[in-house]
C-alpha cells in the first residue's frame, strides 16, 4: 500500500516528475561519464607498456620522450646515432634492444620503423605479448605490418598494397609512392597505441629515403631496384630505444650511466615513473571535471528537493484526506522521502544505460581522436561507491520537503481555507 501511494502520487504530478527523473539522469550520467573516462584512461595509461624497462631518446624532457615513442603523441626533438643503439645492445646488463624511427605517416597514422623484435618482446596491457590477427611479421624490406585500428578503419587486409607519406601530418604532399609496401601481417587489437600504427622495417624505412634530401624528394630520381640493392640499408640515426635489462634491480644503474654518456646526449627513462609523472600533470584537470560533475549533481538534487517541497502546498488537501483515514505524520514523511528516492534510483537507471550504450558506440572515436581506449563495462566499485552516495545525498536533499510535509500533516485538516 505504502509503495502503491508512492506511485499514484508521482503519476498525479507526471510532468513535474518527469522533469525531475531527467535533471537527475542527467547529472548522474555526467557525473559517472567523467568518472569512467578518468578511471579508464589512467588504466589505459599504466597497461600502454610493460615488460620495457627503459626508453632511450635524446635529450629532452621524460615525458616528452614517453609521449612520442610510446602514445606517437608530438615530434622527437633530436635523433640518437646508430652507434649509440649498437653500444646500448651490446652492454651486457641489457638483455634486449628495439630500436625505433619515426618521421612519416599513412592515412593521418605513425609510421613506425623497427625490428622483428618488436613484436615479440614489446608487451602491452597486463604483460600480454603481441599477436598477430592474421599474417606475419614483414620478412622483407617493403612489407608492413599494420595495428588493429589502422586495419579496421581504412579497410586494408593481406598484401593490399599501402604508400606511405612523409612527414607526421593527417595531409600530405610529399608521397613515397615510388615504393608502395604491401601488407604481410595485422596485429590483434591490444587497447593501447599500437593499434594506432603502421609497422615497417627499418632497412625499408631508410630505402624509401635514399633519393630524399632535408625532406624532399630529389628531382627526377626515383629509388629503382639496383639502389635498393647495392647500398647498405643500415640507419644512421634512429628516434629511441626500448631497453630490456638481464636483472631489473640495475635499471637505475644503467639509467645514470646513459644520461652521463660523455660521447652523445642521451636520456634514459623509466616508462613506469614517466607514466606516473604524466598522470600527475593531468590531476588537476581530473580534478576539475570532477568538481564540475558534483556541482550538476548538487544543483540537480536541489533542483529535486526543490520540486518536492513546492508541491507541499498544493498536496494540503491530500495529505488531509490521508491523515483523516488514519495515516500518521510519520507516514507522509516516509512518503516525501519515498519518492524522492523513487525518482533517483530511476533516474539512476537511465543514466546508467544511456551511459553503456555511449561507451559502446564511443570507444573507437576516443581511441581514434583523444588516444583514451575505454571500456563498456561503466559499473565498478567505485561506480557503486558514488551511487550510494548519490542515494545518501538524495535522503539529506529530501529532509527538507519530508519535515516540512510532516509538520503540515499534524495541523492540517479538511475543513475550507
Amino acid at each position: 500500500m505504502f509503495i502503491d501511494v508512492a506511485w499514484r502520487s508521482l503519476c498525479h504530478r507526471k510532468c513535474t516528475a518527469v522533469l525531475a527523473l531527467v535533471s537527475v539522469a542527467i547529472s548522474v550520467f555526467v557525473l559517472l561519464g567523467v568518472e569512467h573516462i578518468r578511471h579508464q584512461a589512467k588504466q589505459s595509461f599504466s597497461k600502454t607498456v610493460s615488460g620495457v624497462d627503459l626508453i632511450v631518446g635524446a635529450r629532452t624532457g621524460q615525458t616528452n620522450l614517453l609521449l612520442y615513442t610510446v602514445f606517437h603523441i608530438g615530434h622527437p626533438t633530436n635523433n640518437i646515432s646508430w652507434q649509440s643503439y649498437r653500444k646500448l645492445a651490446g652492454d651486457t646488463k641489457v638483455a634486449w634492444a628495439i630500436p625505433v624511427s619515426l618521421g612519416d605517416s599513412h592515412r593521418g597514422y605513425r609510421v613506425v620503423g623497427t625490428t622483428e623484435d618488436f613484436f615479440t618482446r614489446f608487451r602491452a596491457g597486463d604483460n600480454a605479448g603481441l599477436g598477430f590477427a592474421e599474417g606475419k611479421a614483414f620478412a622483407e624490406i617493403f612489407e608492413v605490418v599494420l595495428g588493429a585500428d589502422v586495419a579496421k578503419k581504412l579497410n586494408y587486409g593481406l598484401r593490399d598494397r599501402i604508400v606511405l607519406a612523409h612527414g607526421l601530418g593527417q595531409t600530405s604532399f610529399s608521397m613515397h609512392d615510388d615504393r608502395p609496401f604491401r601488407v604481410s601481417g595485422i596485429l590483434r587489437p591490444t587497447g593501447t597505441p599500437v593499434d594506432q600504427a603502421v609497422y615497417v622495417s627499418l632497412q625499408g624505412m631508410e630505402a624509401i629515403h635514399l633519393n630524399w634530401r632535408e625532406g624532399t624528394g630529389l628531382s627526377g630520381k626515383r629509388a629503382v631496384a639496383q639502389d635498393i640493392e647495392s647500398p647498405d640499408l643500415t640507419p644512421r640515426n634512429i628516434t629511441a630505444v626500448m631497453l630490456g635489462l638481464q636483472s631489473k634491480l640495475t635499471a637505475f644503474q644503467v639509467q645514470r650511466q646513459v644520461n652521463h654518456d660523455a660521447g652523445e646526449p642521451l636520456l634514459a627513462i623509466m616508462p613506469g615513473v614517466a607514466l606516473a609523472e604524466l598522470w600527475q600533470m593531468m590531476r588537476n584537470m581530473e580534478h576539475t571535471f570532477q568538481v564540475i560533475s558534483a556541482l550538476v549533481l548538487f544543483s540537480s538534487l536541489l533542483g529535486l528537493s526543490t520540486m518536492l517541497l513546492s508541491s507541499i502546498r498544493e498536496r494540503r488537501q491530500e495529505i488531509a484526506v490521508m491523515r483523516a483515514i488514519g495515516a500518521s505524520p510519520r507516514f507522509v514523511f516516509l512518503l516525501i522521502q519515498l519518492e524522492a528516492f523513487a525518482i533517483t534510483v530511476v533516474g539512476i537507471i537511465v543514466a546508467v544505460v544511456a551511459l553503456s550504450i555511449a561507451a559502446m558506440f564511443s570507444q573507437s572515436y576516443l581511441a581514434a581522436h583523444f588516444g583514451i581506449f575505454i571500456g563498456d563495462y561503466v559499473i565498478t566499485g567505485q561506480t557503486w561507491r558514488l551511487l550510494g552516495l548519490i542515494v545518501s545525498a538524495t535522503a539529506v536533499f529530501s529532509l527538507i520537503p519530508a519535515l516540512s510535509a510532516y509538520r503540515l500533516s499534524l495541523h492540517t485538516s479538511l475543513r475550507p481555507g
